[in-house]
């Protein structure tokens, strides 16, 4: 399931501090993967990792799911690149962890709504929720979007790491939630021709999110 060039995450199983880490797997050998150094997200830096040192590891599937499983750094290979050398438990041992379609968070997330030929005035508005599959928006007031309508749709993703990312997508309205008691109308829509690398972005985004509100104690 993993192959050469493929992008894995890293965690340190046992670990005061939750870090996280980014690296490739450069070579494969039954069951060992040979990795460049991992690269902290949050500081940029080259990790260190001791031989021995145990570590979690996931990386984002072509099925839409997050794989999980358990290895240990066991030793450092001089190549062409430096390398560390981790076990690979094998396909049938690894953890699905869910579907990218499932992965929904509540957030508040800056969006360009633009029409595709003029149907509308474009504006900018917030999501409600926000999943890869799509969003709940908030309308402007008296507006004239319907069902199916389709648009473009340009969104800006805040990591806690102070990285963004900066989706474009094509999107269509699911259909229109009216509002009550005096808040907007809201419309559920669906990210229409998402690349992979996108749907990766969205669901780093909301386990980014998800992990900040569990911390806050939401």
């Amino acid at each position: 399931m993993l192959n050469i060039g493929d992008k894995i995450f890293i965690e340190l199983k046992y670990s005061e501090e939750r870090q996280r880490f980014k690296c490739k797997v450069v070579e494969k050998k039954d069951n060992y993967l040979f990795i460049d150094y991992p690269i902290n997200e949050k500081t940029g830096k080259t990790a260190f990792l001791l031989d021995g040192t145990e570590i979690k590891v996931s990386f984002y599937a072509k099925d839409s799911a997050i794989y999980m499983f358990d290895s240990e750094i066991l030793a450092r290979k001089k190549a062409n690149i430096p390398m560390l050398v981790i076990n690979y438990p094998g396909n049938d041992k690894l953890v699905r962890i869910q579907r990218r379609e499932f992965v929904r968070v509540d957030a508040n997330v800056d969006v360009a709504v633009h029409p595709l030929n003029a149907e509308f005035e474009a504006f900018t508005t917030v999501t409600a929720d926000i999943s890869a599959g799509g969003a709940s928006i908030i309308l402007p007031p008296k507006h004239q979007l319907k069902p199916q309508t389709e648009f473009m749709c340009y969104i800006v993703l805040p990591l806690s790491n102070g990285e963004y990312f900066y989706i474009k997508t094509l999107s269509k309205i699911i259909r229109i939630i009216n509002g009550t008691g005096g808040s907007r109308d809201k419309a559920p829509i669906q990210f229409v021709d998402l690349n992979e690398t996108q749907k990766q972005q969205i669901t780093r985004y909301c386990f980014d999110r998800q992990l900040m509100d569990r911390k806050k104690g939401y």
